[in-house]
């Protein structure tokens, strides 16, 4: 009988693994929605960083507070925290990125009773010195914030160990997505998915230990010769993780993706120059944007258009979020850019998980058929 994956847990139920991981190690948890969340303080501070994805599928408390053309991820997380599977967590931080998440923090503060708050306004211009200068001063403030609330002051060395350790994490998600680019039949994409969610819940210590094992045990695998169509997925957060599945039994190899519960979350490392704060805040600064940040006209659209080149993809699957709106609004130039460089894409809206399995299958058999 083979070994539980390590990642296994966190991935089933984040919320059981951080309420266990809490009571283990009498450690606060906080929760938070969003990769430029800059979790490296949360960890530094001894505290679990835990990103919540929106879990329920029965929406119901949640739409007395939010329109329905809210996305799945607001409404859900909303309803998790109104049903009370969030009492465990000790504090929720609110990052500055869309409309839906900053008026979500505004009802979460009136409406949830418990846990501490935190508005983490990131400026949405990130191409000038004076950004630059504002994020840092933004992170710092952020971190004397959370130390206040933590009731804990955090140390010059207590961020030299994190930034030593994300830097670990994020170069092991790196070596785990260019191992499956390279040797797709060694690991599963679904599989790639999970780790890279299990990422942002489990111990990082412990997370980190767990990939080296798993790179260091996939690295001697053999595989066959590959001979499946090459995909690159492109969205915000991937709400049917079946996708994978559905993909590859249709005869395509997910090779890469552009997801900010993906490629984005490890993107680029921290300087090894103090301060760590400026460090931490240049990362966040210089890693590819989502599209509620802003750096130039086209970074992101030429990003995917240099990434599917990189990775000798064969087209790109756009997996969207109904009524994500910066998602929404960035599809078209993008699409745009794939079709110039004669990259074919294929566009799926996902709400609540409820697209049909078979519709899927369908239009990727098509797809990859097309490929």
């Amino acid at each position: 009988m083979a070994a539980r994956p390590f990642y296994q847990d966190a991935v089933d139920d984040p919320y059981a693994y951080a309420a266990r991981w809490k009571e283990k190690q009498q450690k606060p948890v906080v929760a938070h929605f969003c990769s430029y969340t800059p979790e490296e303080l949360i960890w530094a501070a001894g505290a679990l960083p835990l990103r919540i994805f929106g879990q329920s599928e029965r929406i119901v408390a949640a739409d007395t507070h939010l329109q329905s053309y809210s996305c799945s991820l607001v409404r859900g997380a909303l309803e998790d925290a109104l049903a009370g599977r969030l009492d465990f967590a000790d504090g929720f931080v609110f990052p500055h990125t869309c409309d839906s998440i900053q008026r979500l923090s505004d009802i979460w503060r009136l409406n949830v009773p418990h846990g501490f708050h935190l508005d983490a306004v990131l400026p949405v211009k990130l191409d000038t010195p004076s950004a630059r200068d504002y994020l840092r001063d933004i992170v710092a403030r952020f971190g004397r914030d959370l130390g206040h609330n933590l009731g804990i002051d955090i140390s010059a060395e207590a961020l030299a160990a994190t930034v030593t350790l994300y830097n670990r994490l994020r170069a092991g998600l790196q070596a785990l997505y260019r191992l499956r680019s390279e040797r797709p039949a060694v690991i599963s994409s679904s599989a790639v998915h999970a780790i890279s969610r299990a990422a942002m819940v489990m111990d990082r210590e412990a997370f980190a230990d767990g990939l080296d094992s798993l790179l260091a045990e996939l690295a001697g695998c053999e595989q066959p010769p590959a001979t499946r169509k090459r995909l690159v997925l492109s969205g915000g957060l991937c709400s049917m993780p079946d996708i994978y599945n559905l993909i590859e039994t249709a005869g395509g190899d997910v090779v890469w993706d552009d997801f900010c519960t993906g490629s984005r979350y490890f993107d680029g490392q921290i300087g090894d120059e103090q301060p760590w704060l400026a460090g931490i805040a240049d990362r966040y600064r210089e890693r590819m944007v989502c599209p509620a940040k802003h750096m130039d006209l086209t970074r992101r659209g030429a990003h995917l258009v240099d990434l599917v080149a990189a990775t000798r993809a064969d087209g790109v699957i756009f997996v969207l979020l109904k009524f994500c709106d910066p998602h929404a609004f960035d599809y078209p130039y993008m699409k745009g850019m794939l079709d110039t460089a004669g990259i074919p894409s294929l566009l799926f809206e996902i709400e609540d998980q409820q697209i049909s399995a078979g519709q899927v299958r369908t239009r990727c058999e098509a797809f990859i058929e097309m490929l």
